[in-house]
């Protein structure tokens, strides 16, 4: 869902030195997609960096840890169709190809979103919005191109990106405001109809608040009413250690469970930075002035915290495991923390510690102890 640009280029020193470095403790020993095989997918979200082979550190993380992998940026139609009818295809060829190789359930993100759309998706020659009839072909046109090209390949997509809000009314976007709430049973049916095989998701952050639970629910039955294809909800989860409470994030798992769809946990990062209470959502708008105070660890985080983070991340997986029945994949938002979004959000020039890797490229104790074999449950059959 997140903007590459928002991440900081790796220096080469950082990569020649992690890349030398002998003291990965997990090299020989099981990965998280050992631990977690036949109760869902372990994922990553993978960066131009990483595609394109430049990152090995990151690389060699992605091939032992995980089985599935989502495209960060390169699929979004903004990257992907800058100008209309000419598409890039470079960066998601690439991605795919590595996927293919390397057996990973593969995710397509993301069909239509609000952010990152190109301008002239929306407007006329004269800078005026379209009709209704000229969004809905540039969506099929643009959704049918990408989905079609890797029918067969990519093995889900989010179709439909954050366009619920808050108290569970719809998004006021471009594609909402031209079309209106059809468009996500249109662009559902687009999807399905370039690869009936494929599944197809709506994704969105915040989803442990009451409102926006229950506004999805409401979308989702009036689709699955409609006959649309919906074969899953991706519960983004951008998190810190105060915000979601685990009840409301386990409410939402069962509600969404209840419709018969699968449950996904996409875009999992924790934040250790202190989280302004009005920017505790994944809204790429929202923006916090910078104050020292809001960014307290710029050497490393204090005993304490590191871990807290670790068992607020246990608190997750144990959720997770609980209901591994419902929920089909889980995914973190990057590899190492020095690549994470949340650097830059929502307060510009942080220093934070989201993800399972640290800077040097090294498991964090929660990785250490759950391979310890701690958290293995009994298996389910495999996906």
């Amino acid at each position: 869902m997140k903007n590459l640009k928002l991440f900081p280029h790796i220096p080469l020193t950082v990569l020649i030195l992690t890349i030398s470095l002998s003291a990965f403790s997990l090299d020989k020993g099981k990965g998280m997609k050992d631990l977690f095989k036949g109760k869902f997918y372990i994922g990553t979200a993978m960066n131009a960096w990483h595609i394109t082979g430049k990152d090995t550190a990151s690389i060699r993380i992605i091939k032992q840890q995980f089985n599935s992998i989502t495209a960060d940026n390169c699929m979004k139609s903004g990257p992907i169709q800058p100008e209309e009818g000419k598409f890039n295809f470079k960066l998601p060829d690439q991605f795919v190809e590595f996927g293919m190789q390397n057996q990973m359930f593969i995710v397509g993100h993301c069909l239509v979103w609000h952010s990152q759309a190109p301008k002239w998706f929306f407007v006329d020659e004269k800078g005026n919005d379209v009709s209704r009839e000229v969004l809905i072909s540039r969506m099929k046109n643009h959704i049918q191109t990408v989905v079609g090209r890797y029918k067969g390949k990519v093995n889900g997509w989010d179709v439909v990106n954050e366009a619920i809000l808050d108290d569970g009314s719809w998004r006021q976007s471009k594609f909402y405001t031209i079309i209106g709430p059809d468009f996500v049973k249109l662009a559902f049916q687009f999807a399905h109809e370039a690869d009936p095989d494929a599944e197809l998701y709506y994704n969105d952050y915040s989803m442990a608040l009451p409102g926006r639970r229950e506004g999805v629910v409401k979308m989702v039955k009036e689709l699955q009413k409609d006959g649309v294809r919906i074969s899953g909800i991706g519960m983004q989860g951008h998190c810190s250690l105060d915000f979601p409470k685990i009840e409301e994030f386990e409410k939402s798992i069962l509600a969404f469970a209840s419709l018969g769809v699968k449950v996904m946990i996409t875009e999992m990062d924790i934040s250790a930075l202190p989280s302004p209470k009005d920017s505790r959502g994944a809204d790429v708008d929202s923006r916090v002035e910078y104050k020292n105070e809001l960014n307290p660890y710029t050497k490393g985080l204090p005993e304490e915290v590191e871990k807290a983070h670790a068992k607020r991340y246990h608190e997750f997986f144990d959720l997770f495991l609980k209901h591994q029945d419902k929920i089909s994949r889980v995914t973190l938002w990057g590899v190492q923390d020095g690549q994470s979004w949340k650097n830059n959000f929502p307060v510009p020039g942080r220093t934070d510690y989201p993800l399972l890797f640290d800077r040097n490229y090294q498991p964090k104790s929660f990785i250490t102890s759950l391979l310890s074999g701690d958290k293995a449950d009994k298996p389910k059959s495999d996906h």
